[in-house]
């Protein structure tokens, strides 16, 4: 899925400028003329990945519209042709990731979003694997539109599998990730649960045995 970027700045050819080359990195860039339109927008749609927002703007300035959009979790970028000190420290301080002074090279903001969007990003709720779909924020499994039931811990003990999918896994490892660091029972635990999910998810040649080793989730093209 491409990403997602708030653009709220009053500009038109700053805003088309830097839609256009979002546009051109795949991503797909949402633009406001002034903080007040775009803190409008934010409670029927707020799936961003990113905002871009420029301080000095007419209704609403970026500051002010940096308030509407933290309780939505969207990190921000301020861009801005205010180079003063004071506005620099509010802005960080007040929760913003970065801040670009106007002019700026578009390379350099293309650079910063990438480095801002790879540190907050939030982790995936589904997985896939094995052609089946693992709902992390549901703890629901489906192969297709069918539902697979899995008790707890065996849920878990696939969300572990399926993130270090390809990758052999030990016992101990096993019972410290999906039982806890405090857990005083056998690796025969883990033993009999692999058993139930191949069973269950039909994945007896997938789940592997390595030998002294634990096991290991195959998924491979």
């Amino acid at each position: 899925m491409s990403k997602r970027i708030l653009i709220a700045e009053d500009d038109t050819a700053i805003a088309r400028l830097i839609a256009m080359n979002l546009k051109a990195a795949g991503m797909e860039a949402v633009v406001f003329p002034d903080g007040e339109a775009a803190a409008r927008s934010l409670p029927d749609d707020h799936r961003y990945d990113l905002a871009i927002l420029d301080i000095m703007m007419p209704k609403k300035d970026g500051f002010a519209l940096f308030q509407d959009i933290r309780p939505y979790g969207i990190p921000v970028i301020f861009l801005t042709a205010k180079d003063d000190l004071d506005s620099k420290i509010t802005g960080l301080q007040g929760g913003a990731e970065d801040y670009i002074v106007k002019p700026f090279e578009m390379l350099e903001l293309l650079v910063r979003m990438e480095k801002v969007m790879n540190r907050t990003a939030k982790p995936a709720d589904t997985l896939q694997v094995c052609g089946l779909t693992v709902r992390l924020d549901e703890h629901r499994v489906l192969r297709g539109e069918q539902e697979i039931p899995l008790k707890p811990m065996e849920f878990e003990l696939l969300v572990v599998l399926a993130r270090h999918k390809n990758t052999a896994i030990s016992r101990e490892d096993l019972l410290s990730l999906v039982w806890g660091v405090n857990y005083l029972g056998e690796t025969r635990t883990v033993d009999v649960h692999i058993g139930q999910l191949r069973k269950k998810l039909g994945l007896q040649a997938q789940i592997v045995t390595v030998p002294k080793i634990g096991y290991r989730l195959e998924d491979r093209p």
